[in-house]
């Protein structure tokens, strides 16, 4: 079974306003007086960081004149949802952040709103996917993990830290079943979090640790962990060495993407203006500075594209997650 859920990364350039009938956007520098930036969930997440560096970014490129945040948590984010599917008509100024979960929280009823209930505004990062094992592991390499596998499934946990069927138990079961394995058969182990799935890898607890490329990344250069594979379509600068799924005969790739929405129902001219002021921001060595502090791939989805790609990934994660009998 192929999992293509992923697209290549793509550096943006500017666009025209994407709505027809709508005036292109001046060339001038700035685009915006300014945004608010709603965030649903706590400071310090991801959903936070990629709010507040955006933001930055915009503000120090002089893009957008100010920018302010207000973190709304509950609900697996759904409380931020609702507030601005049900303030739509004051929230003309405000972009919301969101990524993954807004696909598999929604398939899941954790609250009953998806993204089609906003304006999809754009989808601006990524961060991969990848598996990785202790470095005195003797498995080194996705051929090496499968043997394993084949030969004593049982012995041959793979953890994650998110809950049986979040994302890092998705990933391995993607991974997997497009190895020509049955997903179901995979033996998962969850853990509270990153560094308690770190701990049991090193320990020999898991033989190996489905998590994001950018986690992997730190610890391949702390010389802890061997990253096996990525589910990127090409290498990754950050890690050159580090081979694709792909390139090991597993047809799968996968991006924990992060992007931007607005409530619903959002004027043509401010969505133009928005997504001008985001595709303007790509050219930025303010924006360059942000992205790679924080160890992000530039991924840009606007408008239909962006919907296009939530809907593909819809779809193989709703298929995946039925077997796997989450749904």
């Amino acid at each position: 079974m192929t999992f293509n859920i992923g697209r290549r990364a793509v550096l943006a350039t500017a666009m025209a306003a994407m709505t027809l009938g709508t005036p292109a956007l001046s060339d001038g520098h700035q685009v915006l007086d300014s945004i608010h930036f709603l965030i649903p969930g706590g400071a310090g997440g991801g959903w936070d960081g990629t709010a507040r560096g955006t933001g930055e970014a915009l503000t120090n490129a002089g893009i957008v004149g100010s920018a302010s945040y207000e973190n709304m948590s509950g609900g697996g984010g759904g409380k931020a949802i609702g507030f601005m599917i049900e303030n739509a008509e004051s929230q003309h100024g405000t972009l919301m952040v969101n990524s993954t979960p807004i696909v598999i929280r929604s398939l899941t009823g954790v609250f009953p709103h998806n993204f089609r209930d906003l304006t999809l505004v754009a989808g601006t990062i990524g961060d991969y996917a990848a598996i990785v094992v202790g470095k005195d592991s003797p498995i080194n390499s996705m051929d090496d993990l499968l043997a394993a596998y084949d030969a004593d499934p049982a012995a041959t946990a793979i953890g994650g830290g998110s809950v049986p069927g979040g994302m890092d138990h998705l990933v391995a079961a993607m991974v997997m079943e497009a190895a020509g394995k049955d997903a179901l058969g995979v033996k998962y182990i969850p853990y509270d979090a990153g560094g308690k799935a770190m701990a049991a890898l090193l320990s020999g607890e898991i033989a190996a640790l489905s998590t994001g490329f950018s986690e992997a990344v730190d610890l391949a250069a702390a010389g802890e962990v061997k990253i096996i594979g990525v589910t990127a379509d090409e290498r990754v600068d950050a890690a050159p060495d580090a081979m694709t799924m792909q390139e090991q005969g597993i047809d799968t790739t996968f991006v924990n993407w992060r992007g931007f929405f607005g409530a619903p129902d959002l004027p043509a001219d401010k969505v133009a203006a928005y997504q001008d002021a985001i595709a303007k921001m790509y050219d930025t060595p303010e924006w360059e500075d942000v992205r790679a502090r924080n160890g992000w791939v530039n991924i840009h989805n606007p408008g239909d594209e962006f919907k296009a790609f939530l809907e593909e990934q819809e779809k193989v994660i709703g298929d995946l997650m039925t077997k796997l009998g989450f749904l």
